[in-house]
């Protein structure tokens, strides 16, 4: 079936050589323009396809849904420290009171007492709880968060990031997203 592709549709999920994801969260996805170029420049091979394809007065070729590069890139030890990865290691929720809305972080030591901006002294907090806290020590507020913060590794975020699914996995990623998961009798 040939379609006009919307350039929003259609993305490629893509697979490290041992065929693990790239990254969970955010998914490793590809636009169906990057999947193709890839293929053409045979950097990637075809793991599973569409049924929609692309075509030109001499060419026509299914959309990759699944792609696996053909050289293995060795993961990064140290994920960055980004205000996502903060919100990512502590599930997207506030480190005092548990409410996912409103997300901003908070220095457990405030920064006007000589805390800084480290993995081990940033949780996730609500507005509200932020508000709260201010400038005070966890203990002169009465606000202890949840769980102590900690620089995660990659592998830390990607098993946080397999709890917070996108909103559209298609049929042929699901062998390749959750390859650890319990196998149903």
């Amino acid at each position: 079936m040939t379609i006009a592709v919307n350039p929003e549709m259609h993305p490629a999920l893509v697979l490290n050589a041992d065929y693990r994801p790239l990254s969970y969260y955010p998914l490793s996805l590809w636009s169906w323009q990057d999947a193709i170029k890839a293929v053409f420049l045979d950097r990637v091979n075809i793991v599973s396809e569409y049924d929609a394809a692309v075509s030109s007065p001499s060419f026509q070729m299914k959309l990759p849904s699944v792609v696996s590069l053909k050289e293995y890139i060795q993961p990064q030890k140290n994920p960055a420290f980004t205000r996502f990865n903060v919100f990512l290691r502590d599930h997207f929720t506030c480190q005092y009171c548990g409410h996912d809305g409103e997300l901003t972080f908070d220095h457990l030591i405030p920064r006007s007492r000589g805390g800084r901006t480290t993995w081990d002294n940033i949780v996730t907090a609500c507005s509200p709880c932020n508000l709260r806290k201010g400038g005070k020590m966890p203990k002169d507020a009465g606000m202890h968060p949840r769980m102590k913060p900690f620089q995660p590794t990659v592998y830390d975020l990607h098993n946080a990031g397999r709890k917070f699914p996108p909103n559209h996995l298609h049929e042929s990623w699901m062998d390749y997203l959750y390859w650890d998961a319990p196998l149903e009798p």
